[in-house]
């Protein structure tokens, strides 16, 4: 017999009664039914019910095991009687009765349980991550994420393409997001960079004849942390040659509504999937529509521009009028069947704007042939006519406004159109809803500075290319980029690439960068365009963000084995931590903390 298990924990049945069985794992639960003591024994594979009975010379020694405990148990197997088998467990049609137990590791007092969620915070909870790491719904969902995986290495295989590992340390480049940087022992004063994303890499592939590269990449972004952002995070990367923007959507849809459909039960529930194609949304569209890049297609609700009626003379609604004549514009929101909702509806959400910033949520209510509320008295009949057209509202409706100038107008009516749908609960269920956006501006204004800058991906194929860069107001400027969006989440971003060098340094100089920069951030990859680069062009899948969807977690940390708190610190492993100053000399840097900092570390 094996020395720790001749089965796991959830393979034992009916047609194995009678035999004599070793298993080890951990304790689940023990149970004293006078004088009977029954063990629920776990490991990854499920759970057994073993039993020590009444006057076994195991009782004292067994009742003295802690939850968690590792243990190997020798025993046979019996069928339990028809009123105690438990339906719920795989194994619940038997039960092991012990001869022999060993106590392989004994667990101290645990600081929170495992059998059952009590509501251990946050810090506990990664503090203690390889217990946490032990609970069932932990275990589902890191088993999920490695079959998600290996799925997604079959499909891309299927789909013609070859996985290429990329370079972890390598130089910093101005991608969008902070970098991570590494001190480089060898080469005092200068630094290795981690990540952001395989970039440069993976087009330099392309130009060395790969034509398809894909790799589930380790990226590192410097950012704030957020329940769907990591400092380090996996990404399905992929790269193709020869291709159209249209070419990398109908390889890769093909790929992630296939992916979705395979485990679109994974919590027992099963969601319909956006049949390919999947809608395309220009940017700017999607912005006055939804108020987001990311929309959530699952929410009914539409922004409509209403500014033209409260531009008109016949209204004299100062308070929008004064924005309207600073270029401002006015968004509505229609929400459909809201009249006999109570007054504290609405008031909810006028305290929830104010929360937001704004001075309110104005609306008007049309119960009848004219519309009530604090705005309705503003607009006249001919007006709030135009109104309804516009915003397609019907008796019983009421439209909501917002008025900013463009961009907050936009993301306030983004939020508003998600907190109206959640208030009436019109959020559809039980769909994976999917769309592209694409057409994004090439470049955006830095409101502080009002600096030209990159809104997007630097190393994209602007729309027209050089005599776009040319004759265009840069602001006006599109450029082939597109993300894929799924239930109001940004699961992917790519692009067509600039594979020209006179377009590269067109494109770099309107965000203010000149030829000697290039060469010195991007050396490796421009160079190679004087040498024969074929058009390309693709994309990064988030797998956490893929996983999150198919676990149904709110947080990327319920589907990541070990991860870092939001303020990006690893309680379990002590991260970040102080270096010794030997370490620091070694590496030729001295440190300068702030005062604040200083009185902390002591």
């Amino acid at each position: 017999m094996h020395a720790y298990r001749t089965h796991t924990c959830g393979q034992l049945r009916k047609d194995h009664v009678g035999q004599s069985v070793r298993l080890s794992g951990w304790v689940h639960r023990v149970r004293d039914h006078g004088g009977v003591l029954f063990v629920d024994l776990r490991d990854t594979h499920g759970l057994t019910q073993c039993v020590v009975d009444q006057g076994s010379s195991l009782i004292e020694s067994v009742g003295k095991w802690r939850h968690e405990s590792v243990v190997t148990i020798t025993g046979s197997v019996k069928a339990r009687r028809p009123d105690t088998a438990n339906a719920k467990m795989a194994t619940g049609d038997i039960e092991v009765y012990m001869d022999a137990a060993i106590l392989q590791s004994a667990a101290d007092v645990i600081p929170f349980q495992v059998a059952e969620d009590d509501g251990a915070g946050e810090d506990m909870r990664l503090k203690y991550r390889y217990l946490d790491l032990r609970r069932e719904k932990m275990q589902r969902n890191i088993r999920l994420r490695n079959t998600v995986i290996a799925s997604i290495r079959r499909r891309m295989w299927e789909s013609g393409f070859q996985e290429f590992n990329t370079p972890i340390l390598t130089a910093s480049s101005p991608e969008g997001a902070r970098d991570f940087l590494v001190p480089a022992r060898l080469h005092p004063g200068k630094f290795y960079a981690l990540p952001q994303a395989p970039q440069q890499f993976k087009q330099l592939l392309m130009m060395s004849g790969f034509d398809r590269y894909f790799q589930v990449a380790p990226c590192f972004r410097d950012e704030d942390g957020r329940a769907d952002r990591l400092a380090e995070f996996y990404q399905l990367d992929v790269e193709m040659s020869f291709v159209t923007q249209d070419d990398v959507f109908s390889t890769m849809e093909p790929v992630i509504a296939g992916l979705f459909e395979e485990f679109s039960n994974h919590t027992g529930e099963k969601r319909a999937v956006t049949k390919t194609p999947w809608p395309r949304i220009p940017y700017r569209e999607a912005m006055l529509r939804y108020g987001s890049d990311k929309p959530d297609l699952r929410n009914p609700l539409e922004i409509v521009d209403v500014t033209e009626v409260f531009a008109r003379e016949d209204v004299e609604f100062r308070a929008f009028k004064e924005i309207i004549a600073k270029g401002g514009v006015v968004r509505a929101i229609r929400a459909p069947k809201v009249s006999d909702r109570p007054r504290s509806f609405f008031d909810k959400l006028n305290d929830w704007a104010r929360g937001e910033g704004a001075p309110g949520l104005g609306y008007i209510v049309f119960e009848a042939a004219e519309g009530k509320g604090p705005i309705a008295k503003f607009l006249p009949a001919a007006a709030q006519a135009a109104l309804k057209t516009i915003a397609k509202a019907e008796a019983g409706d009421a439209v909501f406004f917002v008025c900013d100038m463009e961009e907050r107008a936009a993301k306030l009516a983004g939020k508003a159109r998600d907190k109206i749908c959640a208030d009436m609960d019109i959020r559809e269920k039980g769909v994976y809803k999917f769309c592209w956006i694409v057409d994004f501006p090439m470049y955006e204004k830095d409101e502080k500075t009002g600096v030209v800058q990159f809104s997007h991906n630097p190393f994209s194929m602007p729309q027209g290319e050089m005599e776009s860069l040319d004759t265009k107001d840069p602001l006006d400027i599109l450029a082939y980029q597109y993300d894929c969006v799924c239930n109001g989440f940004e699961l992917c971003s790519g692009a067509i690439r600039n594979h020209k060098p006179e377009v590269m340094e067109r494109a770099f100089a309107i965000a203010g960068y000149g030829v000697e920069t290039i060469k010195a951030k991007f050396g490796g990859m421009y160079n190679a365009f004087h040498y024969g680069a074929p058009p390309h062009g693709g994309c990064g899948f988030g797998i956490d963000r893929i996983v999150m969807l198919f676990a149904d977690e709110p947080n990327l940390r319920e589907v990541y084995a070990f991860v870092m708190n939001g303020a990006f610190e690893d309680p379990m492993m002590g991260a970040p931590t102080a270096v010794s100053p030997e370490q620091l000399r070694d590496l030729h840097i001295k440190t300068d903390l702030p005062k604040e900092k200083i009185k902390a570390t002591g």
